[in-house]
Parts: C-alpha cells; sequence; structure tokens
C-alpha cells in the first residue's frame, strides 16, 4: 500500500507508448459467440436471487455499477456458477410492475460484448431487481481517481473513450439511445480489462432517482431546463467522460472549456502523462470533448461520429486490454467477496451507536507507534492544559456528550503538542452525532494522514462519505480499510 493515493488526492505515474497500426473492430459488437456465450433473458424468482447473493448480504454489497443507495447492487452467484450483479430497487422506483418487466424486456433484449447486458428481472410483490453479467475488475471511477498501484495508461484511456462511444452508438442502432446519468461509475471492466457499459443506465421512466447526479456543474444545461433526457445530453455526459479521461479527475465542464478557450490544453492533461502521449492526440481529444460540451445540443456531434473520430487515435489496438492493465489474465481481485470487521460493518450500516461503542472498546491502542515523543520533552503548563482537554474529551464521549467532546477534542488538536489519530477518530464520530458531516469527512481524512495505513481511518471516513450522500465513494473507501485491514492480520 505505500504507493496507495487517497481518492481526495492527486497521483502521478508516467507510461510510454509506441505507435501501432489499429486493426479492424467488431463495431456491430454483438457477434455470434457473443450470443452464444450469454444466456436469454430470463425472469427470476425472488428466492433465486436471494440464494444467489446469501440472503442480500452485506458482504456482497458492490458498487461497481453506478448504484446509488437505496438501490442497491449485489454481487451473486447463480446454480450454474454464473456470476451476476443484481440492482435491488427501493419499493417506491417502480410502482407499475407491467412498466418495470417491459422496460427489463426491452433492455435484455440488448446483447453487445461493449455493454454489461442486462439477462434477467426478478418481479414479485413489492420487489423490483435487475440482473446483469458481473463485471469483476471495478469501475472507470476507481481506475483513473482512486488506483493504488498504477494510474491508467493513455493507450487505455484512448480504448475506454472508444468503446464508450461504439456502446452508445449500438444501443443507438437499436433504439435505445437515451442512457440515464452516464459517469465515470457506469464504465465497468470485465474479466480480460476490456471497458463495458452498464446496462442499467438504459432503464428509462424509473424512479431511481434522477437521471442525472444532484451535481449540477456536470449536468446537460438543457437538461436543467426541461427536465429530459434526449441523446445529445447523452452526448454530453460523454464529453464530461472525456475530460475525466484527458485529466485524470473530475473536471466541471465550464472550467474545461475557459481553459480550452484560452487554448491552454496541457492544464487539462493528467500529469502523470505529460511527455508520454503525441500532443496532437492529446489536443484532437480536448477538441472532441469540446464539441461534445456545446451549449447548443444540435451543435454535439452523434455517437457514429464520436466512434469514426475515436478509431483514428488508437495506437495499441493489438495489445490485450488484459495487458495495459497490468493485470493477469483472467483473474480478478474483485471477486473475493468484501468481508468487513465489525468496525466496517458499523460504519456501513451508518450504525453511529455501535461506533461509539466500538471506538470506546478500544481506546487509544491504535495510537501506539505514534511519534508523539512526549517522553522526551519537557512536560509544560501548556502540554498540561493540552492533555487535560483530552481527558475530559474522554470523558464527554463516554457520557455521549458529543457537543462537549468536540469542544475539548479541538482544544487538544489545537494545542498542537501531540497528534492523536484515535482524536480525529473520535471527534469525527461526534460531528457525525452532530449532524456534521463535512467536519467528520475532514477529521477521518487527518486521521488518514496521521496513520496512512489505520483501517479505522477509511471506515470512518465512509461513514462520513455515506452522510454526504456519496456512496458510491463511500463503497470505495470501505474496500480500502478492508484491504489494510487484511493486511495488518496478515502481518
Amino acid at each position: 500500500m505505500g504507493a496507495r493515493c487517497s481518492r481526495f488526492s492527486l497521483c502521478w505515474w508516467q507510461s510510454h507508448l509506441k505507435p501501432t497500426v489499429l486493426e479492424s473492430s467488431d463495431q456491430e459488437n454483438g457477434g455470434k459467440n457473443d450470443r452464444d456465450a450469454l444466456p436469454g433473458f430470463s425472469e427470476y424468482t425472488l428466492e433465486q436471487l436471494r440464494d444467489a447473493t446469501s440472503g442480500f448480504s452485506g458482504e456482497n454489497i458492490v458498487s461497481e455499477h453506478g448504484a446509488k443507495a437505496p438501490n442497491v447492487v449485489y454481487k451473486g452467484e447463480l446454480e450454474n456458477d454464473r456470476w451476476i450483479a443484481v440492482k435491488r430497487f427501493n419499493k417506491s422506483a417502480w410502482p407499475d410492475s407491467r412498466q418495470f418487466l417491459e422496460e427489463a424486456r426491452s433492455v435484455g433484449q440488448l446483447r453487445s460484448v461493449r455493454l454489461a447486458n442486462l439477462i434477467g428481472c426478478c418481479c414479485e410483490g413489492d420487489e423490483r431487481l435487475l440482473v446483469a453479467e458481473f463485471m469483476p475488475n471495478e469501475t472507470l471511477a476507481k481506475h483513473l481517481f482512486h488506483w493504488e498501484t498504477q494510474p491508467m495508461k493513455w493507450a487505455m484511456r484512448l480504448r475506454v473513450a472508444l468503446y464508450l462511444a461504439q456502446a452508445l452508438e449500438y444501443c443507438s442502432t437499436k433504439g435505445r439511445g437515451l442512457y440515464h446519468d452516464l459517469n465515470a461509475y457506469r464504465v465497468l471492466f470485465d474479466k480480460d480489462g476490456n471497458p463495458r457499459l452498464s446496462c442499467f443506465g438504459l432503464m428509462k421512466n424509473s424512479r431511481d432517482g434522477k437521471s442525472y447526479s444532484t451535481n449540477l456543474a456536470f449536468t446537460p444545461p438543457e437538461y436543467l431546463r426541461t427536465g429530459r433526457v434526449t441523446p445529445e445530453s447523452v452526448v454530453y455526459s460523454f464529453g464530461t467522460l472525456l475530460l475525466d479521461l484527458l485529466s485524470g479527475k473530475h473536471i466541471p465542464p465550464s472550467h474545461a472549456l475557459d481553459l480550452i478557450r484560452g487554448k491552454n490544453f496541457l492544464m487539462l492533461m493528467d500529469s502523470c502523462l505529460e511527455g508520454h502521449f503525441l500532443n496532437d492526440d492529446g489536443t484532437e481529444l480536448v477538441r472532441l470533448a469540446s464539441r461534445c460540451l456545446q451549449y447548443e445540443p444540435r451543435e454535439r456531434p452523434n455517437a457514429k461520429s464520436l466512434v469514426t473520430a475515436l478509431t483514428s487515435l488508437q495506437k495499441e489496438a493489438e495489445v490485450p486490454s488484459y495487458v495495459l492493465f497490468g493485470i493477469p489474465h483472467g483473474t480478478a481481485a474483485s471477486m473475493q467477496s468484501l468481508s468487513l470487521s465489525p468496525l466496517g460493518e458499523a460504519c456501513s450500516r451508518m450504525d453511529l451507536t455501535a461506533i461509539h461503542e466500538i471506538l470506546e472498546k478500544v481506546g487509544y491502542k491504535d495510537d501506539e507507534g505514534i511519534a508523539n515523543e512526549l517522553s522526551f520533552q519537557m512536560w509544560t503548563n501548556q502540554m498540561q492544559e493540552t492533555l487535560n482537554s483530552k481527558k475530559h474529551g474522554d470523558t464527554a464521549f463516554r457520557a455521549k456528550d458529543f457537543t462537549t467532546a468536540i469542544d475539548c477534542y479541538t482544544q487538544f488538536i489545537d494545542g498542537g503538542t501531540m497528534v492523536s489519530p484515535t482524536v480525529f477518530a473520535r471527534r469525527c464520530l461526534a460531528y457525525l452525532m452532530n449532524d456534521m458531516p463535512q467536519e467528520a469527512l475532514g477529521d477521518s481524512m487527518q486521521a488518514q494522514v496521521v496513520s496512512p495505513e489505520w483501517p479505522t481511518a477509511f471506515y470512518l471516513q465512509a461513514a462520513a462519505l455515506f452522510s454526504l450522500g456519496m456512496d458510491t465513494d463511500a463503497q470505495e473507501t470501505l474496500k480500502d480499510g478492508t484491504s489494510l485491514e487484511a493486511k495488518k492480520n496478515r502481518n
């Protein structure tokens, strides 16, 4: 984990590209072999899906498919050993069962190697569930924004853009040109490392939240006016994804367009790619993004022209995706079940009472090894006052007087004579108890700065993210905490 980077900071890496000739690709993306490999669309029973997901166990919750709570996605395994992703909607998402079945059957007719295809559904009572192919190598957001060992190579970014454009063109030719909330969490990677577009965003007329995220900076301007998704608004969202691929971070389109108009193209580029891609290719991708982000919908390109433009940029088309990704062929660490510790489980449920009990029971044992060097310093009145603040904070924390705990811990932290990740963790929970999630997130991040490999910091970060409605990031952070916990237990 030494090379690992927090999802809230930037990391840099360099790659080298060798120009090669583009080989032809299957534009239809739904050839005979692909159709034979996948089953036809099926209607599953609730019992079948409950068995496949171990009773919709929290350990099987995944975030790879762009789900937003309370519509949760679970990893599951059918009796025929086929891995699936099961999206379970809340009761109000699809009140009309007939409409749900018609939509699911329509989307389920699509079959493409550019999609994480819909292979079934379930409609029993108030239950509405979708069943899709499981993509084991996580999301574009994970590999662009939250990478652990190395960022995505330029050639892979170009491939993601092309495959995604091909997915949108395929859907358009099949009469499913509308896609809801296209973003980096909707782009998934299969066992071979190939990018696929989640089929869940093709479902329309549900009450699965809004068609776009609540972040207005990334919402197509015409959607803000009309509330309707159009093929042109999907292209706008594709443009925001091109910005993600260019920069390695989520840049508001208005800011990006200002840079483009000022011809500051390189300021858009991920610093880790500097000097290791052809400037003409980078410029072309910037221009394509700019065209997609035009204010007037009619001025944006369509999916077919996007495919044409992106095809000409491919330089390593013959290199398999798993090679560009650096993953062993056919394996995926994310296939392993997410096994949470009691604290991780409590944070995933936002059970603040259970979190308090665990933090109180553990005490300050995780502060051992923090280089405060108090035993080698002169004991001063200021230091004694600082320690007294911590003591009073602990008393208030134990008594569940969280307002007082915040005040006392703040005095201790501001004293600056010693650093304690546990104090940050305790004040984080106190902030959550007082409905101050932004402050809680700040403290969990500070705890991570002090102890970069402390699982508790990541678990509390997830709790704060859940409170802020950032459910996908929260799930990713839970995974990070679990990985650190496993590493800690091995050592």
